[in-house]
């Protein structure tokens, strides 16, 4: 037992070499670390919101308007398939989650009602079985056929809206240049939203609060905008808005065609820049093979129309096609700063959100809270690091300090853990980091206790040394474990401030583990080899 092999011995010593190596930015003033080489790790613990500061958002996904959207795309799909069947019909209309309508002609009754079988789709996934109708559909009578949303298609609904949701998100905030953002879900239709290092959060709500959905449509010069917005809108029209380039006036009324041209989803890269011509802030954008085409096809058969780019249902511009545009590139004009064409850009490079974003509670952290609570922690930390170095010297004498020493390298090897994987530094985690420094001792503690023990009962030194290391293994090994799993416990089942206790917590136990046994061990055998005492003083 207290011979190390020398392969082991050099595994140990890489070991703490790359944990130095990997920590030791974490101790280096950001000035001098830029002047380093840069072969030499560079990677720093990111710090959390309450240490770094930063906005603190909770937004509400509305769902309502998914289940809306969807129950109109419907209707206007069965409206499609029942023209173009020529079957008459009236009375179609939505009622909360479902989707009626009336047939005229009853010899076309049955025609019309396989047509709407058709448009109910088979929905298959975790939530709904293989197989199965999104919608139930029934016939109440008097030739009217309803189509009503399933529990089971509600509920897959509800559940990709908000995950599509959390991944806009957190793309957009990628685009902020935001290091280590918390994005969680809460609750059934609720997202959290931490962001270190970011003191602005109306400039975050900004652009979480805009779905940015883009779309490409012509303008009805034919219809009459006055009429419109007195509610007189062409069919197949719709009545948007577009921001009067002379600050304090109403916007201008502008009557476009509902049809989509091309989508917004077409876009591929889109990026804030300079016009060459005006000088002024405008976003190239550029189109997928698919929108290229799309594109072109419009551009070349409407020479002549205006052609509005819509944004969230308010037009941004239209200008008037002047020539086919093949190449399947653009260019949005308008008000803008370098700023917001760049926040354009960012939106449309992330993509549109499948719902409205609300925000429940918003707060922001300052930077000056944040550097006390580090200054708090580094005191926290070091006051009880020499707490327990001071008690096991006193208690153990020489071996105590080789617990020292093993628990001085626990502290490197746990910020190297967290600084190789990413993990975010939170109050919490200090709070762990603390904990872990009183357990990491524990145990050297059973260790030594272990030892004194077998002297008492009148074994030699070295076997006394042997046996305690052996014996108490499996005790360390229980303990350990124990906590291990509640710390995954901690991790699995709680959010935010908990979790980085976990963290903190579970990775200490791991580092305790291999400091308080390989490394107090190989301390104490090379002590033996080299000074070869005759007593044992613990």
């Amino acid at each position: 037992m207290l011979q190390i092999s020398t392969w082991l011995r050099v595994l140990i010593g890489l070991v703490l070499l790359a944990g130095l190596l990997i920590a030791l930015p974490n101790a280096i003033p950001p000035n001098v670390l830029a002047r380093m080489p840069h072969w030499l790790p560079a990677n720093t613990v990111a710090l959390g919101l309450d240490l770094q500061g930063g906005s603190y958002l909770l937004e509400e996904v509305e769902l309502d308007q998914v289940q809306k959207e969807r129950l109109e795309s419907l209707m206007g799909d069965i409206r499609v398939g029942l023209r173009k069947a020529r079957i008459g019909y009236t009375n179609l209309e939505s009622h909360g989650d479902s989707v009626s309508v009336q047939i005229l002609d009853r010899a076309r009754y049955s025609d019309a009602l396989g047509i709407l079988k058709n448009l109910n789709p088979v929905t298959s996934g975790s939530l709904l079985g293989m197989g199965e109708r999104a919608y139930e559909l029934a016939e109440p009578g008097n030739n009217t056929v309803s189509l009503k949303m399933t529990e089971a298609y509600l509920a897959q609904m509800r559940q990709q809206t908000v995950n599509q949701s959390i991944e806009v998100v957190r793309r957009r905030i990628d685009q902020l240049g935001t290091r280590e953002p918390t994005i969680e879900r809460q609750g059934e239709d609720r997202i959290l939203i931490q962001v270190p290092g970011l003191s602005d959060p109306q400039r975050l709500i900004e652009m979480l609060g805009k779905t940015a959905k883009m779309t490409f449509q012509l303008v009805d010069d034919n219809a009459n905008p006055e009429q419109a917005v007195k509610g007189i809108v062409p069919i197949g029209d719709e009545l948007l808005y577009q921001d009067n380039p002379q600050k304090g006036q109403a916007p201008i009324p502008m009557v476009v065609e509902k049809r989509v041209m091309v989508g917004g989803d077409r876009l591929t890269d889109a990026a804030g820049t300079f016009s060459q011509q005006s000088g002024q802030a405008v976003v190239n954008f550029r189109f997928d093979s698919v929108g290229a085409r799309e594109f072109g096809d419009v551009t070349r058969q409407d020479v002549g129309r205006r052609f509005a780019i819509v944004l969230d249902n308010k037009v941004i511009e239209a200008p008037v096609i002047r020539e086919p545009i093949l190449g399947g590139s653009g260019e949005i004009s308008g008000n803008f700063t370098i700023q917001s064409a760049g926040d354009l850009a960012a939106l449309l490079r992330a993509g549109a959100l499948p719902a409205p974003l609300k925000v429940i509670e918003q707060r922001t952290v300052g930077a000056e809270l944040g550097a006390d609570s580090i200054k708090a922690g580094k005191y926290s930390a070091l006051g009880g690091l020499l707490l327990v170095a001071l008690f096991m010297i006193v208690r153990y004498g020489l071996f105590g300090l080789f617990a020292d020493v093993a628990l001085t390298l626990n502290v490197v090897l746990l910020f190297a853990a967290l600084t190789l994987f990413g993990a975010t530094l939170t109050l919490p985690g200090i709070a762990g980091i603390v904990l872990t420094m009183g357990m990491a001792v524990d145990a050297n503690v059973l260790i030594y206790e272990r030892i004194k023990e077998e002297q008492r009962n009148g074994r030699t030194m070295l076997a006394s040394i042997d046996t305690g290391f052996r014996r108490a293994m499996a005790t360390i090994i229980d303990a350990n474990m124990t906590h291990l799993i509640a710390s995954l416990i901690l991790f699995q089942l709680g959010s935010g401030p908990v979790r980085g206790f976990a963290v903190t917590l579970g990775v200490g136990i791991i580092t305790s583990f291999f400091t308080a046994v390989m490394v107090t061990r190989l301390m104490v055998v090379s002590w033996l080899e080299i000074r070869r005492p005759k007593r044992l003083a613990i």
